[in-house]
């Protein structure tokens, strides 16, 4: 199954289903309200339409929410959605991009350079 399209909101309690599951809606409210003033039937609203979307399982009763994707299919068809809307699908203008403007460290550099050396190894 592909990762379904989620929004920002559906994202923050995805994340919370990620880090721990399953939860009930009122669960992933508390949880929610320390970083949002969401009220549970904002919350109520979101998993249903996360189950609409088939980014979530719900069973028994009350209903206990559990991811049906992994956090890494959102990851990777959230990425290549953005790169194909910002960057036409090039890496290299984002890889660029990233380059000049993010503040790495230089461990975080040194991972980088690794990790493209094994992508271009990989695929010789």
């Amino acid at each position: 199954m592909d990762a379904p399209k989620i929004s920002e909101s559906e994202w923050a309690v995805m994340e919370v289903l990620w880090d721990a599951s399953p939860r009930t809606a009122s669960e992933i409210a508390k949880t929610l309200r320390k970083k949002t003033s969401w009220a549970e039937n904002t919350v109520r609203t979101l998993l249903t339409r996360l189950v609409e979307k088939g980014a979530l399982d719900e069973a028994g009763s009350p209903k206990l929410y559990t991811p049906a994707v992994q956090r890494e299919d959102c990851v990777r068809a959230e990425s290549e959605s953005f790169l194909e809307r910002i960057f036409q699908g090039a890496a290299k203008p984002l890889l660029v991009h990233f380059a000049k403007n993010a503040r790495l460290t230089p461990d975080e550099v040194r991972e980088l350079k690794r990790i493209l050396d094994q992508s271009t190894e990989t695929k010789t």
